[in-house]
């Protein structure tokens, strides 16, 4: 089954440009040197018998710019989250949810959030409001915590976890058909190499050439690309350090950084 994978942000915790920076890539005026908080969606259309072809959409993580890149991509509906992990870079939007569950809801039910133990503890604490039983805010987001397994189906489409060291926390990166997303990581465990095996279409962290001790450098990611096998390969999670032409320049054809609004097919 034909899907797309769309790079609804591919920067870093802080964005780029970045506040109070005046380097080359934050006064850029291209526009792929612009990118919002670490995001994807990942859309297909499903075809039931009898009925009229429906787009399904998951997004994995809701960071801070949610709400912005769901008007640039054109999403109307969420059907699930992913989360990867609980920092403020990729939960902080989930309020904006909001608009998108109240028709979920009247189409069936709350959207799943799936997310692991601590992901889910964080969201309940921040997001009192909207989790807590004794919540009375009317216009609360009309959500669901789901727990994260090794294998997770959405609308019939399998997302495996993949376990990611992120600087010594374990974090979840998601395979799904011949693709992966991997973010945040700095370390691949050997375990995760295996459930990645086969993976055609690969989007990977790579910060930076300097190392960093919770990302990946451009080298490693290199690296993992080559192990892994992928045809395609592209990197996301990118800090101020690397201005978006010059360094695919210096990239193999087959290896190109991402940008946002970015959407390459894959198959499910």
């Amino acid at each position: 089954m034909q899907a797309t994978l769309t790079f609804l942000g591919t920067g870093t915790s802080m964005g780029v440009p970045t506040l109070g920076c005046f380097c080359p890539v934050c006064t850029s005026k291209h526009r792929y040197d612009r990118r919002l908080r670490p995001s994807v969606a990942l859309r297909w259309m499903q075809h039931g018998h009898g009925h009229e072809p429906q787009e399904r959409i998951v997004v994995i993580d809701t960071g801070p710019d949610f709400r912005e890149q769901a008007i640039q991509n054109n999403i109307h509906h969420v059907d699930a989250v992913l989360y990867t992990h609980a920092h403020a870079d990729h939960i902080l939007g989930m309020d904006d949810l909001r608009p998108l569950s109240f028709t979920a809801a009247k189409r069936g039910g709350p959207i799943p959030l799936f997310a692991d133990e601590n992901t889910a503890e964080v969201l309940n604490r921040i997001f009192d409001y909207t989790f807590s039983p004794t919540a009375t805010y009317i216009n609360r987001a009309r959500v669901e915590l789901v727990p994260l397994e090794a294998s997770n189906t959405v609308h019939g489409v399998e997302f495996l976890r993949v376990p990611l060291d992120h600087g010594g926390m374990e974090i979840a990166g998601f395979r799904f058909g011949n693709a992966a997303y991997l973010t945040d990581v700095n370390r691949i465990p050997e375990e995760s190499f295996e459930i990645l095996s086969g993976v055609e279409v690969l989007a990977v962290s790579a910060l930076r050439y300097k190392p960093h001790p919770n990302h990946a450098t451009v080298e490693q990611a290199l690296a993992w690309s080559k192990r892994i096998g992928a045809r395609q390969t592209w990197f996301t999670h990118i800090a101020h350090d690397l201005g978006h032409e010059e360094t695919n320049r210096a990239l193999p054809p087959h290896v190109r950084l991402a940008h946002d609004g970015l959407s390459v097919p894959i198959e499910l």
